[in-house]
């Protein structure tokens, strides 16, 4: 059985929205899951998953919001070398820049992306949601 870590930020719902969503497809699939604020997850923490999922949304001029999420994922990127991970957020601007940037910086990390990251355009809608699903199935 797959142990993920669901780490996330959320500022008005919508990425915690996705993240519940990302764990109950990872449930129905058989996979233990620990679904954490990046406030709880440290770099100590990376080593009891066999994959992670980091959800942010999209902040000011297409950004990871800078207060909480920004210094963990600083702080844990190193130890992402060879980690199954995957991305996720919200966004209500922009056309998803964030997205693909941190994407490569994950890469870069050495992190092993499952798939591409998925993005909804404020709440989660059918087609964030299925490919949460499918995200799912690619962390497990």
């Amino acid at each position: 059985m797959s142990k993920v870590a669901i780490v996330f930020w959320s500022g008005t719902g919508n990425t915690q929205a996705m993240a519940e969503a990302l764990e109950a497809a990872l449930l129905q699939n058989g996979a233990e899951t620990a679904l954490l604020t990046a406030a709880e997850f440290t770099p100590d923490m990376v080593s009891s998953f066999d994959a992670i999922a980091f959800g942010c949304p999209a902040m000011g001029d297409e950004v990871l919001e800078e207060t909480e999420f920004e210094p963990m994922f600083t702080s844990v990127e190193s130890a992402l070398q060879g980690k199954k991970t995957g991305l996720f957020g919200s966004f209500g601007w922009g056309d998803g820049q964030w997205m693909r940037d941190w994407e490569d910086r994950a890469r870069v990390a050495g992190a092993v992306l499952a798939a591409d990251g998925v993005i909804a355009n404020d709440a989660p809608d059918d087609e964030a949601l299925a490919s949460l699903t499918a995200l799912a199935a690619a962390l497990i």
